[in-house]
């Protein structure tokens, strides 16, 4: 019997290594993956090679590659040699799109997700042109960002969280304000990155509304989205900022289109815990090879339930139960009365240079919307 259970192990680890010698001499190939991730507990997306302190989902999707098989193990130090791009670096995603070059394993998203803890998923794969780049090649990105309406809640009025709801005539308030983004805009007050003359600081919104309110565990949430061409570090969280801070009474309307121009606009920045990354899109990449007989379009259609299933069973409950722990929401709006929003340059670069020091320090949420 001993020796059944030996030779049963000498020819398990003989299938082992036909299997690895069998991927060593697959060819490799370009694809994309798309990924479903809460982000908690993690330093966002993007991989700091050298930094194992600070865990981020990169981290445990490479290792997953490599303990699978679909990529050679030096390749999970150098990310470069399997051609590696993300589309963003969101903390959160329900469609994140990323790139890369892969041996095509059998059952290659079964064994990937083997390796993966569940709140981090590969939901499908798909070959693209070799010289394609999720992030060079992405012609639009879709966001959300999801929010306790107590939140919108006038400063006059005296609000007790839970028991808040959301009323028609705010909710038209909130979109007609959202609806003033659309078109092409100067951001350069809406991220930490860019002066008022500097060309990349015009971006182009497409679409930004907010949906029916729901409740969830006695607290009514909504959830704002965005389509935007491409969106700078903190921008979406300041577009958000802004608006909750001229529906509760401290900011007049006339500060967005003041916002815009060359001059400093002191705009809040809401917290990060709400946004998630929804969609990314290929509209070019999908005219020119999504038909063409060897690559089918970059769109998702078949994994949208598995979509809406992880989003219900990882990301809201992350949002709903760290607001419900954490109270970021509450307690940033306590912060609205400190922004000056009438104050002028002068005043604002003095403000910046004695908070600058303090804002520097931010964790792994504020590192989250930018898809620069």
């Amino acid at each position: 019997e001993e020796n059944g259970h030996q030779n049963k192990r000498l020819r398990s680890d003989a299938d082992e290594e036909d299997a690895e010698d069998q991927n060593k001499k697959l060819p490799k190939r370009k694809i994309v993956l798309l990924m479903a991730y809460s982000g908690k507990g993690y330093h966002g997306m993007q991989r700091n090679v050298g930094s194992s302190q600070f865990k981020t989902i990169e981290d445990d999707l490479v290792s997953a590659l490599v303990q699978s098989g679909c990529i050679p193990e030096n390749h999970g130090e150098d990310m470069k040699k399997m051609s590696f791009q993300r589309c963003a670096r969101t903390d959160k995603a329900a469609g994140q799109i990323v790139s890369l070059k892969v041996r095509l394993i059998d059952d290659i998203l079964e064994k990937i997700n083997n390796h993966l803890p569940s709140h981090i998923r590969v939901l499908g794969l798909k070959r693209v042109t070799g010289g394609f780049n999720s992030k060079n090649k992405c012609d639009a990105r879709t966001y959300s960002y999801m929010l306790p309406t107590f939140a919108f809640a006038h400063k006059d009025h005296d609000v007790q969280e839970e028991l808040y709801r959301l009323d028609r005539e705010t909710l038209e308030r909130v979109n007609k304000l959202l609806a003033c983004y659309k078109g092409t805009h100067n951001f350069h007050n809406f991220t930490s990155q860019k002066g008022p003359r500097d060309p990349s600081a015009k971006r182009y919104i497409m679409e930004m509304c907010c949906g029916e309110p729901f409740v969830r565990e006695g607290v009514e949430f909504a959830v704002i989205t965005v389509k935007g061409q491409s969106f700078m570090m903190h921008q979406i969280r300041k577009m958000i900022g802004l608006v909750i801070a001229i529906v509760k009474g401290y900011a007049a309307e006339s500060i967005m289109e003041r916002s815009w121009g060359e001059e400093k606009v002191d705009v809040p920045k809401a917290p990060g815990l709400g946004l998630v990354l929804e969609k990314v899109h290929f509209e070019k990449y999908n005219r020119r090879f999504g038909n063409d007989g060897l690559h089918e379009p970059l769109e998702w259609t078949e994994e949208e339930e598995k979509i809406a299933v992880f989003k219900e069973q990882y990301i809201y409950p992350t949002i709903i139960n760290t607001e419900r722990e954490e109270k970021s929401m509450a307690n940033w709006l306590n912060t609205l009365p400190i922004h000056d929003f009438n104050s002028s340059a002068v005043e604002m670069q003095t403000n910046n240079k004695n908070s600058k020091k303090s804002s520097d320090l931010e964790g792994s949420d504020g590192c989250g919307d930018d898809s620069d």
